[in-house]
Parts: C-alpha cells; sequence; structure tokens
C-alpha cells in the first residue's frame, strides 16, 4: 500500500505528466494501484528503434520518492529482457545512487537515453541495429496481443502505432524542470538526447480534450480511492 507521500507526489506527477510530457514518452498510473505505473517509448528517429512503440511498467515502493521504483520493459525491443527487471542507475538495483528530487519524466527520460546507449548490464539483450529495427517494427502488432497494453492504454490501440503527445517538438528556453534534477544530481556521461534538452523545452501547444477528459476521471477514481489527499488541478488553480 502507498504512503501518504507516495500518494501526493505520484499524483502530482500524473498531472505533470499530462501538462508537460517528455519527448517520445507517455505514462499513467494504473486505476487501482497508484503505485504501478504503465509507460509507452516511441523509438526516436534516427535511431535503430525508430517508429517502435515499446510498453513498460513502472514498479514503485511504497516508500516512494525516498526510494527507487523497479523498471520493465515488456515489448521486446532488442535491447532488454522483455518483463524482466532492469538494472541502470535510476532504478532499485541502484538504491544508493537515487535522488529523491527525481521524478516518472526524469526516470523514463534516463530509461530513453539508456536505451539509446550500447552500455550492457542486467536485463540488456545484445542485439544488432539491424535486429532492433525489425522489432520496432513489429512492435505495435505485439503491444495489441497483450492485454496488460490494451488495458492500459485503449486509446493506443488503433491500426497504426499511435503518436504519444510529444513526439520532439521543441522550442529555445531553459531546461525543464524536468530534466534538471537529472543534470544536476546524476553522475554518468549525458547522451546527446539529454544534452540537447539542456538547451531546448520540448513543448506540446495543450491538451487535446480526449486526453483532458481522461486525465480527470482518473483523477476522480483517485481522489474517490484516497479521500483524505489534496490534489492539484491542472491548470494549477487550486485544489481537484
Amino acid at each position: 500500500m502507498a504512503s501518504k507521500a507516495a500518494q501526493k507526489r505520484l499524483t502530482k506527477e500524473f498531472v505533470a505528466m499530462q501538462k508537460d510530457p517528455p519527448p517520445f514518452i507517455w505514462a499513467v498510473p494504473d486505476e487501482k494501484n497508484i503505485l504501478t505505473w504503465n509507460y509507452i517509448i516511441r523509438g526516436p528517429p534516427d535511431s535503430p528503434f525508430a517508429g517502435g512503440e515499446f510498453h513498460g511498467v513502472l514498479l514503485f515502493p511504497p516508500e516512494y520518492p525516498f526510494k527507487p521504483p523497479g523498471i520493465k520493459m515488456l515489448t521486446p525491443s532488442g535491447r532488454f529482457h522483455p518483463d524482466k527487471k532492469i538494472c541502470f542507475s535510476m532504478s532499485d538495483f541502484h538504491p544508493g545512487s537515487w535522488n529523491p528530487a527525481w521524478s516518472v519524466a526524469t526516470i523514463l527520460t534516463g530509461l530513453l537515453s539508456f536505451m539509446l546507449s550500447d552500455e550492457m548490464t542486467t536485463g540488456s539483450v545484445n542485439a544488432n541495429d539491424a535486429q532492433k529495427r525489425q522489432f520496432a517494427s513489429k512492435s505495435h502488432a505485439w503491444n495489441l496481443k497483450h492485454p496488460k497494453f490494451t488495458e492500459a492504454f485503449p486509446e493506443y490501440c488503433t491500426q497504426f502505432a499511435k503518436a504519444v503527445p510529444n513526439m520532439g517538438e521543441q522550442r529555445p528556453t531553459q531546461p525543464s524542470q524536468t530534466t534538471l534534477p537529472l543534470l544536476l544530481h546524476s553522475s554518468l556521461p549525458l547522451h546527446p538526447l539529454l544534452a540537447l534538452q539542456t538547451r531546448y523545452q520540448y513543448h506540446l501547444p495543450g491538451l487535446v480534450r480526449k486526453q483532458r477528459r481522461q486525465m480527470m476521471l482518473l483523477l476522480g477514481r483517485l481522489k474517490q480511492r484516497y479521500p483524505g489527499d489534496k490534489f492539484c488541478g491542472i491548470n494549477g488553480g487550486g485544489e481537484f
């Protein structure tokens, strides 16, 4: 069961994800358990994963944000073993390097950066670029056959892979709050994608009404489940 601190923090992060999603990433909490999140990573252009749609889960401990989550990728990618925990600096394999300032968006941005690297670790697969491209081409069809994906992302169960809200739109600005904790506290070399984020804020003009309705419905369910908590409104204009 989630602690009150975890409930409050993860709810705020859900609102932040809806408002300002990081590039190539989308994530939502499970309606029945806020400690489990499903995510989609879209393969960036000019990478072996281009066009791919990779589904996975974040498994948060009740003590979050003071302890890191377990991280799995379920869709075969040629980079990670499906449904096995991934070892990298922001996962529960490395509690000593964890920083409570890191968020869902930070974790998944770090995972994407790690995915684009060639570093081998627990949970990694040693596939060549041609094999990765083949996995990417089959990823959406694979996702559509698996209930965990279809239940978590019914709006993405389309004939062809659907774009996540932020597919890399960008405008010059200051480093985003998503990126700053990673840049300030990570001792690892930055992948070019993260270095680019220090100079650009990826921008989405606004939420489409359908996504907003879905978000408000999910917030309503969370409020019913955790009636003692206060939830921030999407526009920052008070409590929900």
